[in-house]
């Protein structure tokens, strides 16, 4: 019973180092795979949707006015927006987003803390990287950009695609205080009737963008076609480590929800092998990655077609086309479709389409994982710091398992008390391992302990504690989190290392409130636990090493107070 206990805390352990490696190969610094600059070019069709015709054939959309590949994007004149929360560059080729920044969210974070003791002991101040993340590039070397536009029908005259060179009013939009609401209009013409204004509506405080295209027939027939809307990214290629978790890493591909199937990632080697074609009403499609993503949002009272492509460039497209809408000669008809690009915040994804919030993904635990955030934000509402809200939620915890606890520390207590007894049985029973085992068992039951008893705790905080990584690690809130005094981000380990060792003390403390194993072996080998997690927990993040001490400090508490009552009875 006591090997059960061992094997328990060891096969924790295990996890412990297999989350630390996958940490660092998820977060930690990252060595980028040379991209070669001789790759094929796409050509102008490639990257087209195909649209497929109720009959089941496919109907190729030939009708590009422009030949040029599409990694010539820089070359393009373009127009710059500037909001509250985003700067982002519009090309007048085919007004295809790209360049988008997140004004909010600097690459890294400085920490005044750290730079003035480095000060005081005469070491130069850290460089930070404070520039803000860009989330679509419209580098060819790392291009991701949201294209958008419209497919003529069979036998209609050309419709502008992300190919068109449209035009615009003026070079620069910026979002002035007081005002809610920017407009910015892009125009085409055929020069025979057919005009086509393309309008990006921004919001004050919003990560999500409306697009509507409007189109103005004014010859004297008429004129069909379908929307389409879709992300084009060449995804940066990271050299292979040769981790054992890598079923844990943060997910970096495609994403569509449906009606039918919701939530389905498609990463990037579905796409080499096979193209998607997917029917919907509503729905959406996305590229995500770690915190953020890219998500084209069609009509919800629409049928959609959802599809992937893989382009002879190596670069990967995902979105969507809308059924075909007719315009009769003198009407106008308006196309309306949504994109998000931003942080991965739930609450706000939750209003901007259903499902969407999906896109934080805590992995097979999300049934621990979502109560755990929805407990974390509602504290955070009151406190007002992530620190105080992980404290609190650790404290949620031990109040909901405050019964199991209880009985296992009750059994805990109980088996130090015959641990002398357990000895003396070992020394007297050496040479007859049977025999010993048969004794130890009887003690057990006479005096109504319960060797696993103690094993509960860990069993029960291995799921938590799993949860809280991903949690943790997939939550944009905890990015650049500050707690208090030198913990400025939650989501980076601890920069003096102060909470690992306050971490490792509580767990010898903890260690020392339990029996020790009977086998000397076992015994040596739980000691050197304590500097062991010690170890790995240098490079966890601070808010899960948070969660660790406050954890193991309640233990304590409840723990000693268990033995005292236990001791004073006896």
């Amino acid at each position: 019973m006591d090997n059960i206990r061992f094997l328990l805390i060891i096969a924790f352990g295990f996890l412990v180092v297999l989350l630390w490696e996958n940490w660092q190969k998820d977060y930690g610094p990252k060595t980028v795979a040379a991209i070669s600059s001789s790759a094929p070019l796409a050509n102008a069709q490639d990257d087209l949707p195909t649209a497929t015709t109720a009959a089941g054939a496919q109907a190729p959309a030939a009708q590009s006015e422009s030949a040029a590949p599409i990694t010539a994007l820089p070359a393009s004149k373009v127009i710059t927006v500037k909001t509250d929360v985003i700067a982002v560059e519009i090309d007048l080729q085919g007004g295809s987003v790209q360049n988008l920044d997140l004004l909010q969210y600097p690459v890294e974070k400085d920490n005044a803390i750290v730079n003035k003791v480095r000060t005081m002991f005469g070491l130069p101040a850290l460089e930070k990287n404070d520039t803000p993340i860009r989330l679509l590039n419209g580098n060819p070397e790392k291009i991701f950009i949201a294209q958008s536009g419209l497919i003529a029908g069979s036998g209609a005259a050309a419709a502008p695609d992300h190919h068109s060179i449209f035009s615009s009013q003026q070079d620069v939009y910026d979002l002035q205080p007081g005002q809610d609401t920017l407009r910015v209009p892009l125009t085409w013409t055929d020069n025979n009737g057919l005009v086509v204004n393309k309008i990006f509506i921004f919001t004050r405080g919003s990560y999500a963008i409306e697009l509507e295209q409007s189109v103005n027939n004014a010859s004297s027939k008429p004129w069909s076609a379908r929307q389409y809307s879709q992300l084009l990214k060449l995804p940066v290629k990271e050299e292979k480590g040769g981790g054992m978790l890598t079923g844990m890493k943060a997910f970096d591909g495609g994403v569509i929800y449906t009606d039918k199937e919701k939530y389905q990632k498609v990463d990037f080697d579905d796409m080499v092998e096979e193209n998607l074609d997917v029917a919907s009403q509503g729905g959406w499609a996305a590229m995500i990655q770690h915190y953020f993503a890219s998500a084209w949002i069609p009509p919800a009272n629409e049928e959609n077609h959802f599809y992937t492509k893989y382009l002879k460039s190596g670069q990967y497209v995902i979105g969507s086309y809308s059924p075909v809408v007719i315009v009769e000669p003198g009407k106008t008809s308006n196309f309306v479709s949504r994109l998000f690009v931003g942080p991965k915040i739930q609450p706000v994804m939750e209003k901007v389409a259903p499902g969407l919030e999906l896109t934080v993904d805590y992995g097979v635990l999300t049934f621990i994982g979502k109560p755990i955030y929805w407990l974390l934000n509602k504290i955070h509402n009151i406190t007002g710091n992530w620190g105080f809200a992980i404290i609190g939620v650790t404290c949620c915890i031990k109040l909901l398992f405050f019964p199991l606890s209880q009985a296992s520390f009750r059994s805990m207590a109980n088996m130090r008390k015959v641990q002398p007894r357990l000895k003396e049985l070992q020394e007297r029973f050496a040479d007859d391992r049977p025999r010993f085992n048969t004794e130890m068992m009887a003690l057990y039951k006479k005096e109504k302990v319960n060797p696993l008893g103690g094993c509960l705790p860990i069993l029960v905080q291995i799921p938590v504690f799993m949860s809280l990584y991903w949690v943790l690690g997939e939550t944009v809130e905890f990015r650049h989190a500050p707690f208090m005094l030198w913990i400025q981000d939650l989501s980076m380990k601890d920069p003096f290392y102060i909470l690992p060792v306050i971490m490792g003390i509580t767990m010898k403390i903890q260690q020392g409130l339990n029996p020790a194993p009977v086998d000397p072996v076992q015994a040596k080998i739980m000691k050197m636990f304590p500097l062991v997690f010690t170890i790995f927990f240098l490079f966890f993040p601070a808010g899960l090493v948070l969660y660790w001490v406050i954890n193991n400090t309640l233990s304590i508490t409840q723990q000693t107070y268990i033995t005292k009552q236990i001791n004073k009875t006896a």
